[in-house]
């Protein structure tokens, strides 16, 4: 019997104007790419791919299986989300947290038919805030939102949206004070921001692989992060499995990783966490992904394993099965 999995990246969906940020629709259909080339080598899935009215379904292995769906004219994400999971078995969702849409779309889809993360673990990574406060209770090293009443430090500060995605619409300032203005400011226009030291050091993620036995440390990723001259911070791209997961740095990072997933619960599948390694601090939890994440694309062919695959069976949505993407390029 074909499990019906229903594929929807926001971004390459057309549910939002990418023609100032063309960068952002080549890392959606980067990441839903994938999403569907693991899935297409599943042969008992049949698979639809929400695409721009006229795509055709991306070119690999088992693509006659793929199919895809475009919104109706007038119809919003919302309800092609709702009306596409309602005739397919499973629904692979990647959006953004901002706004809370990444939220309103596992509700649009429901518990029974999710693949991912449960609501309540992404409406706790949806707020950067708050995330930092709950890992900080926890002992593990996060990000610190300034609130009216505390001391500033010295140095580089940084405003950003609290339910913000990678850089955007993130600042960097020299100091406090210039930092202070564009958040009040920021704030006085209705916007949800966070006000928070810089954190000095390498900028990392980690790729996880979050089931019923634990998280499993897929890979440890270099980011490449750049601020501008007027302070703008730029997301240049992710190098996959940059650093051994098996040495000294990946053991510490997946103390740390396992320490984030028991104090977040609900995070399931695919989670991406993004850190700074601090010279002296260690590494720095700045934000929890509570879905796929641009690391995804090309990690199953880098590590010779269908992750799609793993993510279905450990959703008990397929029997656990074995299934190899060539070979493998861990280091």
């Amino acid at each position: 019997m074909m499990t019906r999995v229903f594929v929807y990246e926001y971004i390459s969906a057309g549910a939002m104007d990418t023609r100032a940020v063309p960068h952002l629709l080549r890392q959606g259909r980067a990441m839903r790419d994938a999403m569907i080339a693991d899935l297409a080598r599943i042969g008992d899935v049949a698979i639809t791919c929400a695409a721009l009215p006229g795509e055709l379904p991306p070119a690999c292995d088992g693509a006659h299986r793929v199919s895809c769906c475009a919104r109706m004219p007038g119809e919003d994400a919302a309800d092609f989300v709702r009306r596409q999971a309602a005739c397919h078995d499973v629904s692979w969702v990647v959006a953004p947290e901002s706004e809370g849409v990444l939220l309103s779309l596992n509700y649009m889809v429901g518990d029974a038919r999710w693949l991912g993360c449960d609501a309540s673990a992404i409406a706790l990574a949806t707020s950067k805030r708050a995330t930092a406060q709950r890992l900080a209770a926890l002992g593990i090293a996060a990000t610190r939102p300034w609130s009216e009443g505390d001391a500033p430090e010295s140095g580089r500060w940084v405003v950003k949206p609290d339910d913000g995605a990678g850089s955007v619409a993130t600042h960097a300032y020299d100091g406090f004070g210039a930092a202070h203005e564009s958040w009040l400011r920021r704030l006085a226009h209705g916007e949800p921001v966070v006000l928070e030291p810089w954190v000095e050091g390498e900028p990392i993620s980690v790729s996880l692989l979050c089931g019923p036995g634990g998280p499993e440390l897929l890979s440890v990723n270099r980011q490449h992060i750049r601020v501008d001259a007027a302070g703008q911070v730029h997301d240049d791209g992710v190098e996959i499995n940059a650093i051994e997961c098996k040495g000294q740095a990946g053991r510490l990072l997946a103390d740390v990783a396992e320490c984030v997933v028991a104090g977040m619960p609900g995070l399931r599948g695919f989670v991406g966490i993004d850190l700074v390694w601090h010279p002296r601090r260690g590494p720095v939890v700045i934000e929890v992904n509570p879905r796929v994440t641009c690391a995804y694309a090309g990690l199953s062919a880098e590590l010779g394993r269908n992750l799609a695959c793993e993510i279905l069976a450990g959703h008990q949505i397929l029997a656990e099965r074995t299934v190899t993407i060539g070979a493998s390029h861990g280091r």
